[in-house]
């Protein structure tokens, strides 16, 4: 480890203040708006990725699971957090939607992440890529999710 790479949250290495799990996450989230945008192929939209500034300090393997896993099980994650939306899912915005499937997803595919990480990187991944009150909508879904799966109440 150099002296610019640090532990982070979870273990995770830092690189110049963030870390590399939080960038996978940022480009998860962009990847998903881009798929529920335009319904691109997953490994077109990853490649995109890739030749992105600052992909070299993201976690890969992570942001695969991500983004891949986000478009394979897009109907059972929707259905998940869907129950608890205020409104129809076509009136969620696309960034809105894409936190919400990332958030889902590793709430219930990486157990090594604690769910509070989770709902915190959700919620900070609205505040950067959502409008202004988005933050709010999605750590009201995101604490709902939380309550279901049964990580809230300590089972995981």
């Amino acid at each position: 480890m150099n002296s610019t790479d640090k532990p982070g949250a979870g273990g995770q290495r830092q690189s110049g203040g963030r870390n590399t799990r939080r960038r996978a996450r940022e480009f998860a989230v962009q990847g998903l708006y881009e798929w529920l945008i335009s319904a691109s192929d997953s490994g077109l939209i990853e490649a995109g990725l890739r030749a992105s500034p600052g992909f070299d300090r993201c976690d890969k393997a992570h942001l695969a699971s991500l983004l891949h896993g986000s478009i394979r099980e897009v109907s059972h994650l929707t259905e998940k957090f869907g129950k608890h939306l205020d409104r129809p899912i076509e009136q969620v915005s696309p960034v809105e939607r894409a936190v919400l499937m990332v958030g889902t997803y590793e709430m219930i595919h990486h157990p090594e992440v604690p769910y509070r990480v989770v709902i915190n990187e959700a919620v900070d991944l609205a505040k950067v890529f959502g409008g202004p009150e988005g933050h709010r909508f999605i750590n009201g879904i995101m604490d709902k999710v939380a309550a279901d799966s049964g990580v809230a109440q300590g089972l995981r």
